[in-house]
């Protein structure tokens, strides 16, 4: 019964997906992964900083019969099973804003100077830095876009996700994502990403359907549909910052 409501919800999906999304027209590029930004964003995480999950997981929510925890080791990831098989990975990155040259002229465009104090109160440093995050958003969208061209031809359609605002613990954030559906029918891959900021680091939480992918991503694209309102859930009580 499960199973078929996995399958069921999974549909419902693909029905789903092309609504409100931005589609791109499609050409070819040599990745189907999830792109590193380009080399001029610096996007360089903290090193040796262990799984960050361990020390901001607070309360966690998900389906009946699932659970939720950093993994073990050292990689930054929170683990998502059932009946003790692994469904997927969520990933989270943390990058230093002194080495993100690209969101601190994203930030002095909003009208906040880098070395700015922080006031996560004052609506209007929220506004400002939401319109950074909507620039690093859309950097992103516009580098993933050219990415994809080369590799997908006329058989998969990239689509982006208007970003939506959320809050990442007690910060002002952004969820986002893009996908690619066949043309024949089905989803070649689907992502699901969150970023935050804190005056001193970028936060970015990524998980995906997307088979060529290692980690930050689930098996199924039923299971992913199914916990991505759990996780946006999480993303809200984590402690940060």
């Amino acid at each position: 019964m499960l199973r078929l409501y996995h399958v069921l919800l999974g549909g419902a999906l693909l029905l789903l997906l092309p609504l409100g999304i931005k589609v791109v027209s499609p050409r070819l590029s040599k990745t189907n992964g999830m792109p590193q930004q380009p080399q001029t964003s610096s996007l360089t995480p903290k090193s040796n900083q262990g799984n960050i999950w361990k020390n901001i997981l607070d309360q966690t929510t998900s389906p009946t019969g699932w659970q939720v925890a950093a993994c073990d080791g050292n990689a930054p990831l929170m683990c998502v099973s059932a009946n003790g098989r692994r469904l997927g990975t969520v990933e989270m990155r943390v990058y230093p804003l002194d080495k993100q040259q690209n969101f601190q002229n994203q930030l002095r465009k909003a009208g906040i100077e880098p070395d700015k104090n922080v006031d996560y109160q004052n609506p209007q440093y929220q506004i400002q830095v939401t319109t950074a995050l909507n620039a690093w958003v859309n950097d992103y969208y516009t580098f993933l876009a050219k990415e994809r061209q080369g590799s997908y031809g006329n058989r998969i359609g990239f689509s982006t996700h208007p970003p939506q605002k959320v809050q990442v613990g007690k910060l002002q954030g952004l969820s986002y994502g893009f996908t690619g559906l066949k043309v024949q029918g089905g989803v070649q891959e689907h992502h699901l990403g969150y970023v935050a900021f804190d005056g001193k680091n970028l936060y970015v939480i990524k998980t995906a359907f997307n088979p060529s992918l290692k980690t930050g991503k689930f098996d199924q694209l039923e299971n992913l549909a199914i916990f991505e309102p759990y996780l946006h859930a999480i993303a809200a009580n984590l402690r940060l910052p």
